[in-house]
């Protein structure tokens, strides 16, 4: 047993999407989160930038004594997650790899599609990784810049947010039975972007599947909370505005939320 909390970072907001699958399958874990809103988006951002800002989020989880750290990021964990989990002694996850195992379940046609950050889309790493694993499959990689800007202005339900998802996902419309959600702002865009794809479009949230291996992990490094009447304290921090992030926060996990704004 285990009693620290788990650390996630991300590029900022959209991390929030991986806390709450967290909070309904493992609700007895503690949260600390960081999300470097001040500088996102990361996809647009060259390689060794997105590394030092990565590498300064995680020195701030480990600062907070952190049982594990969570790449709630696409971005980052295309740019810097091998570098980081090879260099700590804790467990270190990201979101690709049970982004694109999902995938390969759930497609029945063998047709698949990724859209994530530019940075993302150009690593190639979720093609990669799902013809790694089933070579038979035909993956089609899409890059959506104009999506994070959408999450972090709080403008998922306004008219420029369906305007811009349907202009920006027609190329995919009929093409594909199953989209990766390749970063974890774009849940939170997930009732546009399933209208414009149509019904029968599986959507793969990796963020969500990634909780599952971060149950599988605890359970085999004995590293759970123990189920005790401890209140849990998760505790949020954000480079930008501490309202803003409070506001999309509350809305999106459905608990009180009081952030810290921190400078990295």
């Amino acid at each position: 047993m285990d009693n620290r909390p788990i650390g996630f970072l991300d590029s900022g907001v959209g991390g929030l999407t991986v806390v709450k699958e967290l909070m309904r399958q493992l609700p007895d874990e503690e949260v600390v989160y960081i999300g470097d809103s001040s500088r996102a988006p990361y996809g647009s951002r060259p390689v060794e930038q997105i590394r030092k800002f990565t590498w300064e989020m995680v020195n701030f989880l480990l600062s907070k004594n952190v049982k594990m750290i969570v790449f709630a990021c696409n971005t980052a964990t295309a740019v810097a997650w091998e570098e980081v989990k090879s260099k700590l002694d804790i467990p270190v996850l990201g979101v690709i790899l049970p982004g694109a195992s999902a995938a390969i379940k759930a497609t029945q046609i063998g047709k698949i599609a990724i859209i994530g950050t530019v940075m993302t889309i150009k690593s190639d790493i979720y093609r990669e990784k799902v013809q790694l694993l089933s070579p038979s499959l035909a993956v089609k990689s899409l890059a959506c810049p104009k999506f994070v800007p959408i999450v972090e202005s709080n403008e998922t339900k306004s008219s420029v947010a369906k305007k811009v998802v349907y202009q920006t996902l027609k190329p995919l419309v009929g093409q594909v039975d199953t989209l990766i959600l390749g970063c974890t702002h774009y849940p939170l865009l997930r009732p546009i972007i399933q209208n414009v794809m149509g019904n029968e479009v599986k959507l793969i949230d990796s963020g969500a599947e990634c909780v599952r291996d971060i149950s599988v992990l605890l359970n085999y490094f004995e590293i759970n909370r123990e189920r005790i009447d401890l209140k849990l304290r998760h505790q949020f921090f954000t480079t930008a505005s501490s309202q803003a992030f409070d506001q999309i926060a509350e809305n999106w996990l459905q608990i009180p939320v009081k952030s810290r704004t921190i400078k990295l």
